[in-house]
């Protein structure tokens, strides 16, 4: 389990490939491997991965071909930096929401308005279906970072980001065409998957009344 609140970035060091399979290994801070031992669970860009091995201040971790296929970690190089978040303990402070570092989809950065004070990132969701659990003023994890909702059109919606929020993370160096992590909200959705179960069976007995109501009809006579 994880907050959406990182705790800071690390740069892969090294990229071990092989068919649908990947290996890279981090460099963590002193601060990031306090308490870190193999078994562990990281969030990388919101992804969760576990620690497979630990040599001084580098760090491995194993991607399998789901994780491949559904995140933007496959197309990370050596050099790139990541979000990274250690798994949350009881007692911890949850400054963002509940995040189970389960990726469902990836989006494009499709637009970035940037003033003094302010960042707008705009997000195009590649499956449109998830976007019926992106919802305004709901939550949302994108690369690994609890953030609120703005607006929302269509297949797209709005992020807004403060100056901390920049210095602290990636996203701040984020350009057009970008493909960030997506996390829905688990109990947005699963408020919305029950309210159109209870529906779709209202709507099914429904027609089950109306058919047995037909049925029950004497046929007219000539």
């Amino acid at each position: 389990m994880f907050t959406g609140i990182v705790q800071g970035i690390a740069p892969i060091i090294d990229i071990t490939e092989r068919a649908n399979f990947r290996t890279h290994v981090m460099k963590f801070t002193p601060e990031m491997l306090v308490g870190l031992e193999t078994g562990a669970s990281v969030a990388h860009n919101g992804c969760c991965l576990t620690v497979t091995k630990i040599d001084g201040e580098k760090v491995s971790f194993d991607l399998i071909k789901e994780t491949l296929r559904l995140t933007n970690l496959g197309a990370l190089k050596e050099g790139d930096v990541v979000n990274i978040e250690r798994a949350a303990k009881y007692g911890d402070e949850i400054g963002g929401h509940i995040v189970s570092g389960h990726i469902v989809t990836t989006a494009e950065i499709s637009k970035i308005f940037t003033s003094e004070d302010n960042h707008q990132i705009w997000l195009s969701i590649y499956d449109k279906s998830l976007m019926k659990y992106i919802l305004h003023k709901g939550f949302v994890a994108i690369d690994g970072i609890s953030l609120t909702v703005g607006d929302v059109i269509n297949n797209r919606f709005c992020v807004h980001l403060i100056p901390e929020t920049l210095a602290r993370t990636t996203l701040g160096k984020k350009r057009l065409g970008d493909k960030i992590n997506i996390e829905i909200d688990p109990q947005t959705q699963a408020i919305v998957d029950t309210v159109e179960r209870v529906l779709q069976q209202k709507e099914q007995a429904k027609i089950s009344q109306q058919g047995n109501a037909s049925a029950d009809m004497p046929e007219h006579e000539e």
